[in-house]
């Protein structure tokens, strides 16, 4: 399993929240803001300076918005990531809070996707056999065609047994997607109102009772961020948010 944070968005928009909330904004010093943020961040909005000014205006963001308590103010900072070979059924944990991201999470589909033979995320590799492992390790043969009764003929597939009827049909990719496991590895992409990802990572980090795995995307998730802006990756356990959007 692989995270990738692909960038983050926004720094200078939140920064700007926080003159208007004071009211000392004027479109001069939100110009300046927008050029500071350019200066100091990657095309993809990670951390790259030392400039002694900029660091404190983030500094005074996260006083007001983690310390204070005024999260709308990170609300206008995005995060988006890539995840590659989480389990499905850690995945569909995780979806639990599509609600957080505003539904912006788009996984791989299990009805146009191909699975290689008894494929499996790497956290289930040397956990588990599926039936088709089982009967090679014993050296069975499994039929290519089996006859439970008299009408219907099933085909051997990559994960089961299909009713020969389906096959080249429209319904063959909807009926084969109900062999898959849940073990089976997927990848998404989402993105994340800092705030929002923050409670989520609160309740599925090393520390809560998530799935093992989802527990490793997290805590990947959470070093993908602080490596690439520090200051705010320290702030995914701190940030506190309401329990239900």
């Amino acid at each position: 399993m692989k995270v990738y944070l692909n960038s983050i968005t926004g720094v200078d928009d939140a920064l700007t929240s926080l003159l208007i909330s004071k009211r000392s904004w004027t479109r001069e010093k939100e110009i300046a803001i927008r050029g500071m943020v350019r200066r100091n961040l990657t095309y993809d909005g990670f951390l790259d300076t030392n400039d002694e000014h900029f660091l404190n205006e983030i500094a005074k963001l996260i006083k007001y918005g983690v310390d204070y308590g005024h999260t709308t103010l990170l609300r206008y900072i995005d995060l988006s990531y890539t995840v590659e070979g989480l389990h499905r059924g850690a995945q569909d944990d995780f979806d639990a809070h599509a609600a957080r991201l505003n539904s912006r999470i788009v996984r791989a589909s299990t009805r146009l996707a191909q699975f290689e033979d008894n494929e499996k995320s790497e956290w289930y590799e040397n956990k588990i056999l599926f039936p088709f492992e089982v009967c090679e390790a014993l050296g069975i043969e499994l039929p290519e065609y089996i006859y439970p009764d008299y009408h219907s003929v099933y085909v051997k597939t990559d994960y089961g047994y299909i009713n020969q009827k389906y096959l080249g049909t429209k319904e063959e990719n909807d009926v084969k997607r109900g062999l898959y496991p849940l073990s089976i590895p997927s990848n998404f992409i989402f993105k994340a109102q800092l705030p929002e990802f923050a409670h989520i990572v609160q309740h599925r980090d090393k520390d809560s009772q998530a799935h093992p795995e989802l527990r490793d995307m997290i805590e990947m998730a959470k070093e993908e961020l602080t490596e690439s802006f520090e200051p705010l990756g320290k702030q995914l356990t701190k940030i506190k948010m309401q329990r239900h959007p």
